[in-house]
């Protein structure tokens, strides 16, 4: 396809920063379209094997201490989120109990929560509201230190980093460039991506085994910078 007809179909506005990128070079500019569209595809997975392991650690964790039922009894009245701290939690879970209906099942449940529910578990609140244990789930954390404290808002913090890149690519917005507009670079890509497979270790999850066949970040990030 020529430039200018890919152009008019991804917009001109969207393509001028590629082609400023790439020194007016349009061919050169199409291939970094195409390779961050890769990388975003390839990101996308594994945040998506990331999302799924940190919420089935979550509810194997909550359902040892809580019971099999406990999202739906923990936002019921005399729940541990059923207060004005974690009211939006609890409103979140009654409300995907009451669009399953008839076909609620504990499991559909904990799939109904996405990403952004679960990193909030990590927030002050609740996290109170969930006895302070929740941290378990990184057995392989390490320590705090003067320096830095591996606590629940850490985690919660860096959660934000990886639920923020996810929002970011559902967008498709660019994650092939710097700070600098038309500089191109997948630092902030590849940081990411290092963030991931640390929170990985720290579950004791081997995620070179788990992502076998699917991770070829490094490869495409590589494409990108050597153009």
């Amino acid at each position: 396809m020529r430039f200018k007809e890919f152009e008019q179909i991804m917009s001109v506005a969207r393509m001028n920063r590629y082609k400023l990128a790439c020194n007016n070079d349009t061919k050169k500019a199409m291939t970094l379209y195409r390779l961050n569209l890769k990388l975003s595809q390839e990101l996308f997975t594994i945040i998506s094997c990331f999302e799924i392991a940190l919420r089935n650690s979550i509810d194997k964790h909550y359902t040892a201490t809580m019971g099999n039922e406990w999202l739906r009894k923990e936002a019921s009245s005399g729940g541990r989120f059923n207060s004005s701290n974690t009211f939006r939690t609890a409103t979140i879970i009654r409300e995907a109990v009451r669009k399953l209906g008839t076909k609620y099942t504990h499991n559909k449940l904990v799939a109904e929560m996405d990403f952004g529910f679960w990193r909030f578990l990590f927030a002050q609140p609740q996290f109170l509201a969930g006895r302070q244990s929740l941290l378990q789930i990184f057995p392989a954390k390490p320590r705090s230190t003067q320096a830095i404290q591996y606590n629940h808002t850490y985690v919660f913090n860096e959660l934000a980093k990886i639920n923020h890149l996810r929002n970011r690519l559902a967008h498709h917005e660019p994650i092939c460039f710097s700070s600098t507009p038309t500089r191109i670079d997948t630092t902030y890509a590849r940081q990411h991506y290092a963030l991931i497979l640390q929170l990985f270790n720290w579950m004791q999850i081997n995620e070179s085994t788990l992502l076998y066949g699917l991770d070829h970040i490094n490869e495409v990030a590589n494409k990108i910078d050597s153009l």
